[in-house]
């Protein structure tokens, strides 16, 4: 057992401290950790204070009497940064996107309390893929998360989806001759297609089913829903 912001929280042999305190019913800020895959910890969000360290809580195990540190004020300002660098490094405007009230940046940001663009948009125009016959890809919307990658790799067994290039060139691509989504086996049935946890990978039919005031976290903020998601249809709850 360790301790979590003062809660006592069970844990099995090999799961980390997120998947622990999942487990346990204490959310944690993360987007780009999936209970159903292997953790990716390459979001930053999950970072807890251990022993005066920062550690990403998807990948660090969870070890008896250690005493882990969440909810700090330096912690949510780390985070709030980091929302803010997403909004400003991507094409997020919520008003007009499919996914806005299920998407889980979006319900991230109001949860920390961001109100306004802290740093100035990069407005980025990169190459948007409308090949396949039900899916779109919306390119400047990818967080680089790779839970795409994850479940068309672990559950889909397809590997269509994977992360390209590296640093600043880093990009969603898909495993193809000529590069194009709609040259590969990706179907709307696969896990891959409903996992995103922004607007990167849109149907091209029955966008915005849900009205304004019933969508998923319309009346109640992320951090009470645990690890809710935009997935199988929006309902996702591991």
């Amino acid at each position: 057992m360790f301790q979590l912001d003062g809660n006592p929280i069970a844990f099995s042999k090999g799961d980390s401290i997120l998947q622990a305190a999942h487990k346990a019913g204490y959310y944690i800020p993360h987007l780009c950790f999936h209970p159903d895959f292997k953790a990716h910890g390459s979001c930053r969000l999950c970072v807890v204070d251990v022993k005066g360290k920062t550690v990403s809580a998807c990948t660090q195990p969870a070890e008896d009497k250690l005493e882990v540190y969440s909810d700090t004020a330096e912690l949510r300002q780390s985070r709030l940064r980091l929302i803010q660098l997403l909004f400003a490094e991507g094409n997020h405007y919520c008003p007009s996107c499919e996914v806005s009230g299920n998407c889980q940046l979006q319900a991230l940001a109001y949860d920390l309390g961001m109100t306004h663009y802290h740093y100035d948009p990069f407005s980025p125009l990169r190459q948007q893929d409308g090949s396949h016959s039900q899916l779109f890809i919306d390119q400047d919307r990818c967080i680089q998360c790779d839970l795409c990658g994850r479940a068309s790799q672990e559950q889909d067994l397809k590997s269509v989806y994977l992360l390209a290039g590296r640093g600043q060139d880093t990009h969603l691509a898909f495993r193809s001759h000529n590069g194009q989504l709609g040259s590969t086996n990706a179907s709307m049935d696969d896990r891959a297609a409903h996992i995103c946890p922004v607007g990167c990978i849109l149907p091209k039919a029955g966008n915005y089913p849900d009205i304004a005031g019933e969508r998923l976290y319309d009346k109640i903020p992320i951090h009470t829903q645990g690890n809710h998601r935009r997935d199988e249809g929006g309902q996702d709850e591991p």
